[in-house]
């Protein structure tokens, strides 16, 4: 009898057979507790990106009249960018989110920043403007034709040495990437701190001409605290202003020479790179004719079909 097996014992036996095999039964699988979802949006990196824009959006705050605090909260919001990075690498929680999310919050601060500066220096506002639509130009130009054109998943860091040596040696080498970021965003700061500082720069820091009190052409610039901005010289804001144009100029004049050769570095690669993705966005577009039967120089595919027809 010890050899026979009884019907709850053979039943129990397929029972646990059928989990094993995966032909659970359905009421089984509802109580097994459900599998959870990864937040991707609470992964280490992107909270540092989170932390980032907050940084960014406390220095805009300061930077029309506190250009010691704003220049501070700026620059530890740029040296995130590189954390977060190292933050993915360690945790391993490189995603696509945390891309996006770095390069918007880069080309959303420095475009910032470039706004105020051409508010700062209107003389050179055209070429302020020129420096946001290159910016964003050949960074939306380039992720694009990586997302269109590229492997699936492929980093727009990824890029061969074959399609731009110069793109590769930038983006695969992290000393080089961190230093033409940095130094870029230092020129742009020490413009900053110029419009503030050197009356070379910014004519209105210069003391005004007592004969003529209302040479000045900028209304409620520093020269002119009782302009109808401020309604007594002694204002909050006319105090704060006074208080910044004591700046030294010195500091920010060697930044802003030792940081301007790879900041027009960094426009040059900007100008590369928006030519190299347009070209194989350009590749991309005469494969699908080919393949659709378009190909041919001009309107010679569009002749080519319209005699096939005819015939």
């Amino acid at each position: 009898m010890n050899g026979v097996r009884t019907r709850k014992q053979t039943a129990f036996v397929q029972q646990d057979g059928a989990k094993l095999n995966g032909h659970a039964d359905p009421k089984d699988r509802q109580l097994q507790a459900p599998e959870q979802q990864e937040n991707i949006f609470l992964f280490y990196p992107n909270i540092i990106g989170y932390s980032r824009i907050i940084l960014a959006i406390a220095s805009l705050y300061y930077m029309p009249l506190h250009p010691r605090t704003c220049s501070l909260l700026y620059s530890i919001s740029c040296l995130l960018d590189a954390l977060d990075g190292v933050a993915a690498r360690h945790f391993r929680q490189s995603t696509r989110f945390g891309a996006v999310l770095d390069m918007v919050t880069d080309r959303c601060t420095t475009s910032c920043l470039l706004v105020f500066l051409s508010s700062a220096f209107p003389r050179w506002a055209l070429l302020f403007q020129g420096l946001i639509s290159l910016d964003f130009a050949s960074h939306y130009m380039h992720m694009y034709a990586t997302l269109s054109m590229g492997d699936s998943g492929q980093s727009h860091k990824k890029v061969e040495k074959g399609r731009s040596r110069l793109l590769h040696l930038y983006y695969n080498n992290k000393t080089i990437l961190f230093i033409f970021c940095a130094l870029n965003e230092l020129f742009f700061i020490a413009l900053y701190l110029l419009s503030f500082s050197s009356p070379i720069l910014s004519p209105s820091l210069l003391p005004p001409d007592p004969t003529n009190p209302g040479a000045s052409a900028q209304p409620g610039n520093p020269s002119h605290p009782s302009s109808h901005i401020f309604a007594t010289p002694g204002s909050a804001w006319a105090m704060e202003l006074a208080r910044a144009n004591k700046m030294d100029s010195f500091w920010p004049w060697v930044i802003a020479g030792v940081s301007f050769p790879v900041m027009a570095g960094k426009q040059v690669l900007n100008v590369v790179q928006l030519v190299k993705a347009s070209k194989w966005l350009a590749e991309g577009d005469r494969e699908s004719r080919r393949a659709q039967g378009l190909g041919g120089g001009g309107g010679g595919g569009r002749g080519q079909q319209q005699q096939k027809k005819g015939r």
